[in-house]
């Protein structure tokens, strides 16, 4: 079993799915009791609020050094917004990263879909380095139109769902965020921040939601019984 490298506490609940997901994921493949081999740098999510994501290249950079002298064999950045700087990260350290973006993507062409609505932070939403990972791939993207609908979602994942706190009124408002994205021809939604999947989910909506979590998580399980570097 090849040893990951989890950059976590961006935000710390949604790190802790991914370390379940995983653990299950190494487990009903391998059973008994084996589980992931891997070691979490969870950061402290309050110093990338302060020197914003644009400017937290360095604090990445230092966890992904740490968790290389820890020999692991690749990297994975727990948020869908920490791909900001995924190619220069790994351009750096010299380690696979496993790139939510491209798996998701990589989900999606596998049922056929081609036009995607997109729910994240405004950066991960108005930022090219996410839709152009997904236009690689031949999909086209849609996001709320809206510059306030992009502020509430950005709002709401950083004051309620970045703590854990989970509002009945916040869930209403993502779905009719949601329903005016397949009225503008999405055929698919990728929950495209770490933590949306803890207030909607496919149970939802009619049309297929990606949870970008679990795709990723399985991506990660499926590289650690790989035979390739």
């Amino acid at each position: 079993m090849k040893k990951i490298g989890l950059v976590g506490g961006i935000s710390w609940v949604s790190t802790m799915d991914y370390y379940k997901f995983i653990n299950e994921g190494i487990n009903s493949k391998l059973g008994g009791l084996n589980f992931a081999e891997c070691i979490i740098y969870s950061l402290n999510f309050g110093d990338i609020q302060e020197k914003s994501w644009e400017n937290s290249f360095e604090l990445l950079l230092n966890a992904c050094e740490s968790l290389k002298r820890s020999k692991v064999d690749a990297i994975v950045l727990c948020a869908n917004t920490a791909h900001l700087f995924a190619d220069k990260l790994q351009e750096k350290i010299g380690l696979p990263i496993i790139h939510i973006g491209s798996e998701t993507a990589k989900a999606i062409n596998k049922q056929e879909f081609t036009k995607v609505g997109l729910l994240g932070t405004k950066f991960t939403m108005e930022m090219g380095f996410y839709k152009n990972k997904l236009e690689e791939y031949g999909l086209k993207v849609l996001i709320p139109e809206k510059q306030e609908t992009r502020d509430y979602i950005q709002y709401t994942v950083k004051e309620e769902l970045g703590i854990g706190f989970i509002n009945p009124e916040t869930k209403k408002k993502y779905i009719e965020i949601v329903n005016e994205l397949i009225q503008d021809g999405a055929e698919c939604i990728i929950l495209g921040c770490t933590e949306i999947p803890m207030l909607i989910s496919q149970s939802d909506f009619e049309i297929p939601t990606f949870d970008t979590t679990k795709i990723h998580s399985q991506a990660i399980v499926d590289y650690m019984l790989s035979t390739h570097k």
